[in-house]
């Protein structure tokens, strides 16, 4: 993980927090010998393309945990409000200067680097663009969302937006899109019928069998996929699981 000489810097900036509403603690929790902080961040530690990877967690101290993990794991660390996530993003803007940021969460442990690179490549190639994301038109599986926000834009946001807008950092951009210039990354065939993602118990079961079948290995969402399509027991374990909306 290193500068591309001359190219625009583009940051991965984890969102963590250990007061889960559905699963307290849950970044902290171990998955095949690592936390699942620690998997996010090797996820984007390893990307192609991103300069630098930040942990932007609370000042609360119930985040203390949170903060020296994301140290021990090689990350820069940022600490702000508990509640308006935009403005920890901002923290993590004005302490380490970006062209653009990539916005992950802690709660994705089998995130793919190469999807995380492609936000990158995508918006280095065209820097014009607002908002470049795996999520725009969602076809992967939820659990592999990560979100490429170029920094004039997050300023506005940081400026401007209020509520929930504050809280989930890019909705005030994505649902404006005469005002925003924004593209997405698609598969096919699609897959976001799938859930990797931690929020309940029934996720960390799903999660702990697909880690126990690939293995502690950086994320790869073709093999997730095809392991998931192989075995519809493994789906059954969070199929019943509804993902919070916005706002929630």
């Amino acid at each position: 993980m290193s500068p591309m000489r001359g190219a625009p810097g583009v940051n991965a900036v984890i969102q963590a927090r250990s007061t889960s509403t559905r699963l307290p603690g849950k970044v902290l929790r171990p998955l095949a010998g690592r936390s699942v902080l620690g998997w996010v961040v090797r996820a984007a530690a390893t990307a192609p393309g991103v300069d630098r990877v930040i942990v932007a967690t609370s000042a609360d101290a119930s985040d203390d945990a949170v903060a020296a993990e994301a140290a021990a794991c090689g990350a820069a660390v940022v600490r702000g409000p508990l509640d308006d996530v935009l403005a920890r993003f901002a923290l993590a803007l004005d302490e380490y200067r970006a062209d653009a940021v990539i916005r992950l969460t802690a709660d994705c442990p089998l995130l793919d680097p190469s999807l995380i690179g492609q936000l990158a490549a995508l918006w280095r190639a065209q820097p014009s663009l607002d908002y470049v994301s795996t999520t725009l038109v969602r076809t992967l599986p939820r659990g592999f969302d990560a979100e490429l926000v170029r920094a004039s834009a997050l300023a506005e946001q940081v400026a401007t937006a209020t509520g929930a807008h504050r809280e989930h950092v890019t909705s005030g951009i994505y649902s404006e899109p005469s005002r925003y210039s924004c593209t997405g990354i698609v598969v096919s065939p699609a897959a976001d019928d799938l859930r990797v993602t931690l929020d309940t118990a029934e996720d960390w079961s799903l999660l702990e069998a697909v880690v126990a079948e690939l293995g502690d290995r950086v994320g790869d969402w073709r093999a997730v996929v095809a392991l998931l399509r192989s075995r519809p027991d493994l789906v059954a374990l969070n199929a019943e699981v509804e993902q919070k909306k916005v706002g929630q």
